[in-house]
């Protein structure tokens, strides 16, 4: 099935790429998610609408995302999250929670959905998180989850 990523998906591609998966994968995970919708003839001009929209959202330049990558992995971000008091979490710290806490440990502006980590974070301590400021500069920011 040929659809148009509206959303990024970190194994296919961008927002504004047409690409061709299986019909179970883009039913059940990418249509139902809003992260695609289906390629159509007249969907030329919701791909120029997307990329449009993803380069006035992107960095613009490889030396600001360089500049913003020492930014990031130059600090330590503590993010706040209520325990159970046994050192696990109340859920998970989300991608939002990150980004609003780097900004307050004085780090750069960053679009949560540029956020990944390895896995979910539910247990206090030291973790990572991956920045993608760029295609080609990717930012490793070291996080303390404490307790709130």
């Amino acid at each position: 099935m040929k659809i148009i990523l509206t959303n990024e998906v970190s194994s296919l591609g961008e927002p504004g790429d047409v690409v061709e998966v299986k019909d179970g994968y883009a039913r059940n995970y990418l249509l139902p998610r809003n992260l695609a919708t289906p390629w159509t003839k007249g969907g030329e001009k919701q791909v120029e609408a997307i990329r449009a929209a993803r380069a006035t959202r992107a960095v613009k330049s490889l030396e600001e995302a360089e500049h913003q990558k020492s930014q990031l992995e130059g600090r330590a971000v503590k993010v706040k999250a209520a325990t159970t008091g046994t050192g696990r979490l109340f859920g998970a710290v989300t991608s939002g929670e990150i980004a609003e806490a780097i900004v307050a440990a004085g780090g750069p502006q960053v679009d949560k959905r540029r956020i990944e980590t390895a896995g979910h974070i539910k247990s206090l301590g030291d973790h990572t998180a991956t920045v993608r400021l760029h295609p080609e500069v990717l930012a490793t920011v070291k996080l303390q989850v404490v307790e709130a």
